[in-house]
């Protein structure tokens, strides 16, 4: 097979192409190589078949990337929560207004299977249950409670503190900062682009990815990403609320194997199929506990419980993965603490604040 990966010279990309050559596939790279997170050009990742730069808004490069591609893995986007409001265009344009060149694009060229990567995001907080009245969806938390330090969702019935559980793809989504909004849009335009020209696509939502090769010092990248670049500065990692947000902690190795599955089973779809998929470890841990692993690993100064918060941050959102597991037969590999080691000893990548690919 002959994939067209787009952000491919990227974090999460790159080990993508490196997956893809390793089980016997062509891998074909697009990718803006921005400054911002790209020092230098980078060389074709992981036996790449060559690197097209440029942007994927760009329609021309775009259906010249994609002559003789069997599948699209579209990882190309504009990540994290950004610095404020005023990102928003740049998130829209690069996200959503990306994929929709992208697949027009693909309707044009007759390519049919698409992976993208989605994003845990989109279902705002996790999924809860109060021990009176069962699951429940807390709405947003308000600034009066963070800023007394009130930082668990409570039941909008009773008030009691809730228990956070694992969250399904049946949830309710509930996008609730811009980098979300932009997320859920890719796959409605996914799906909307299956039903439309009978092609098939899947949506991996990942949860946090961490890994070798993480951006570092930039406001775009996520947690992990500040707490290795803080380290490597001999500072301590800053932890916000009181440390207790639970995610779910994914090496990327782990969601490079689950595109490379996705890929493989996409073409077998029926035409017109979307199909979304948690990909996530499968043992959620705290922001604390895993500033506080890595610090260790790291033999760097142990983190520091802040208090400050982030308006658009959720409290807790795990991943129930079961469904990745059980209809492709994916599994993650790498544990929480040999694969925050390894992410301690490898090095990041050096880029100034901006769009990561």
């Amino acid at each position: 097979m002959r994939v067209l990966v787009t952000g491919g010279a990227g974090f999460i990309g790159s080990e993508i192409v490196r997956s893809l050559v390793s089980a016997g596939h062509e891998a074909v790279v697009l990718d803006a190589l921005l400054p911002s997170a790209h020092r230098r050009a980078p060389s074709p990742p992981g036996g790449a078949d060559g690197i097209i730069v440029a942007d994927v808004r760009d329609r021309e490069a775009v259906d010249r990337a994609l002559r003789g591609i069997d599948a699209v893995c579209h990882q190309a986007a504009m990540v994290g929560l950004g610095k404020d409001f005023a990102d928003a265009p740049d998130y829209v344009g690069c996200n959503d207004l990306g994929t929709a060149v992208l697949l027009a694009a693909m309707a044009g060229a007759g390519v049919r299977s698409l992976v993208v990567a989605g994003s845990m995001v989109v279902y705002g907080e996790g999924r809860y249950d109060c021990r009176r009245h069962g699951p429940v969806r807390p709405g947003p938390r308000t600034e009066a409670d963070l800023d007394a330090g009130r930082f668990e969702p409570r039941c909008p019935s009773c008030e009691m503190q809730l228990v956070p559980g694992l969250v399904g793809e049946d949830a309710p989504v509930d996008p609730r900062n811009v980098y979300a909004t932009t997320k859920l849009a890719q796959e409605h335009l996914a799906s909307a682009w299956a039903r439309a020209t009978g092609g098939r696509a899947v949506s991996l939502r990942y949860h946090n990815v961490y890994g070798p090769g993480m951006p570092r010092d930039t406001p775009y990248a996520g947690v992990a990403s500040f707490f290795r670049s803080a380290l490597a500065r001999g500072e301590s990692p800053r932890v916000f609320e009181d440390g207790g947000q639970r995610r779910d902690f994914v090496h990327v190795r782990d969601v490079a194997s689950a595109n490379v599955v996705a890929l493989q089973a996409v073409a077998e779809r029926e035409p017109g199929a979307f199909a979304a998929y948690n990909t996530g470890s499968g043992q959620p841990h705290t922001i604390g506990e895993m500033a506080a692993a890595l610090a260790s690993a790291y033999g760097g100064p142990a983190p520091v419980v802040t208090g400050e918060y982030r308006l658009g941050d959720v409290r807790h959102v795990t991943a129930d993965s079961r469904r990745l597991r059980e209809e492709l037969g994916w599994r993650p590999e790498v544990g929480f603490v040999p694969g925050m080691v390894q992410f301690a000893e490898e090095p990041l990548r050096e880029a100034a604040a901006g769009l990561p690919a």
